[in-house]
């Protein structure tokens, strides 16, 4: 013990407990503030419950975060969040403007909506006008077609309709794309081409472009009132023949006046009548260059009235391809009366008179206007069989008797007659008269089916469908049966 007894020599200096107290309370105070300090800095830095400005620093969220979960309930560790894929961002592939390339074919429909249905603001108004325009920068060549409001066809998801009702079904259900959209998946359907673009105007709109590109000069050929749309004088009337020189309201008056013996079908000419006096006008080499100038300055005054989903730079292309495009290779024609019958219906608890398309009739309308070389019907070329085969129409066959294996043997026989057989099977029913139905735009296949089997009117039915993995199916019955070897 005498090794430690030096310890009891040394004496340590006296503090009191006052002093302490102050010591220690200090140094735990400003402690405290430190880390309030950098809780309060860092939690600030990093809030997002609500939006503040600026950025947050890169390490918020490094620690500290909510724990995450794989679809087993197993929390994922932190070093695995980091290798997890990023969610990819889905986007509506019909609010995506198609790429044009320049050089392919491109078809756009032009809408111009019921003032009648805008006055009385009752919802989405139906289509008046539809126009469907198509365009080869290869052979330099166009072509318009003209819609009647009144054909009846059927519209995707909503069944049968007047066609002007495309419009206001897309609009009204808040599909993709809106009205534009269906009624272009419509016009598709009916015509059997596809729709890249549409363009739609306002009234107020197209006089205000009337205006700034100048009178143009029409023939008219009857008499006609001229009613303006909105404030004004009520209506002017014009004399039929010789050249009349046409300023902004009448323009549209012109276009959209019904008033005639030959209704639609004579609007449908005024109108392409106007479109002619509106390339003339704006081609003409005085104006041209003036016009692509003011281009960028004219859109910017108009965006509002103008809708389209063609990018304003492939508008100017086709405006430079137009150029090149003289009125005597743009091809023109009328879904008229030749190529409908008339029937009555019952819409909205009201009867109704429609007009209900001949397929065929206006498949060779829509040839002569979308093809370079010129119609392709039987009419034009060629025999109901030669046609059949170039068509390549995928074809099902379907049984629909109680004849073992005639499937097959039906399959073996369209096949060597050239026709592409792609599926067989049994119908959904027993048939003792054979049916075809039709689900795409292939009218030379059925047109040989009516030529060679003596297929009658009663025995088609038209359902279009763009989904289907055949173009035409041919349920077979017991008259049909024993024709098959």
């Amino acid at each position: 013990m005498k090794n430690f007894e030096f310890l009891q020599n040394i004496k340590f200096p006296k503090f009191s407990f006052s002093l302490v107290g102050k010591v220690v309370f200090w140094v735990v105070t400003v402690g405290l503030a430190i880390a309030a300090f950098l809780y309060a800095r860092d939690f600030t830095a990093c809030w997002n419950l609500t939006g503040l400005p600026g950025i947050s620093p890169a390490n918020c969220g490094a620690s500290g975060a909510l724990e995450q979960f794989n679809p087993e309930g197993t929390p994922i560790a932190p070093d695995e969040l980091a290798t997890l894929p990023t969610p990819a961002v889905a986007v509506p592939e019909l609010d995506l403007p198609p790429t044009w390339d320049g050089a392919s074919r491109i078809n756009m429909l032009f809408i111009g909506l019921d003032y009648a249905d805008w006055r009385e603001g009752e919802g989405p108004p139906r289509s008046d006008t539809m126009i469907l325009f198509t365009v080869d920068p290869i052979s330099k060549t166009a072509g318009m077609l003209s819609i009647p409001r009144d054909l009846w066809v059927n519209i995707p998801g909503f069944g049968y309709s007047r066609i002007n009702t495309a419009y206001p079904s897309g609009e009204g259900a808040q599909l993709p794309g809106g009205g534009p959209g269906l009624a272009m998946k419509t016009v598709e359907q009916v015509v059997g081409v596809p729709v890249h673009y549409y363009a739609q105007i306002d009234f107020e709109t197209f006089v205000n472009l009337i205006n700034m590109l100048g009178c143009i000069t029409v023939t008219p050929e009857e008499d006609l009132i001229l009613d303006r749309v909105g404030s004004g004088p009520d209506h002017v009337k014009i004399k039929a023949g010789g050249e009349r020189e046409l300023c902004g309201w009448k323009v549209l008056a012109y276009a959209r006046t019904r008033k005639t013996q030959g209704g639609d079908t004579d609007r449908s000419r005024r109108q392409q009548q106007v479109i002619f006096a509106l390339q003339e006008k704006i081609f003409d080499p005085e104006n041209f260059s003036t016009l692509i100038a003011q281009a960028p300055d004219m859109y910017y005054q108009l965006q509002n009235g103008i809708h389209t989903n063609m990018p304003f730079e492939d508008a100017l292309k086709l405006a430079m391809l137009g150029r090149d495009i003289s009125p005597g290779n743009i091809k023109t024609g009328i879904i008229d009366t030749s190529m409908v019958t008339f029937e009555n219906t019952v819409l909205a608890g009201q009867a109704a008179s429609v007009m209900k398309p001949m397929a065929d009739k206006i498949r060779v309308l829509r040839d002569d206007i979308f093809t370079t070389g010129g119609a392709l019907s039987p009419i034009a070329q060629g025999d109901a069989p030669a046609l059949m085969r170039a068509e390549e129409a995928r074809v099902r066959i379907a049984d629909g008797t109680f004849t073992p294996g005639l499937d097959q043997r039906a399959g073996l026989f369209f096949q060597s007659q050239g026709m592409n057989v792609t599926e067989v099977g049994a119908a959904d029913a027993v048939y003792a008269q054979t049916t075809v139905v039709v689900y795409g735009p292939k009218l030379y296949t059925l047109r040989y089916l009516q030529s060679t089997f003596g297929i009658s009117q009663n025995q088609i039915k038209f359902n279009p469908d763009p989904a289907s993995t055949v173009d035409v199916e041919i349920r077979i019955g017991s008259d049909l049966a024993g024709a098959i070897p």
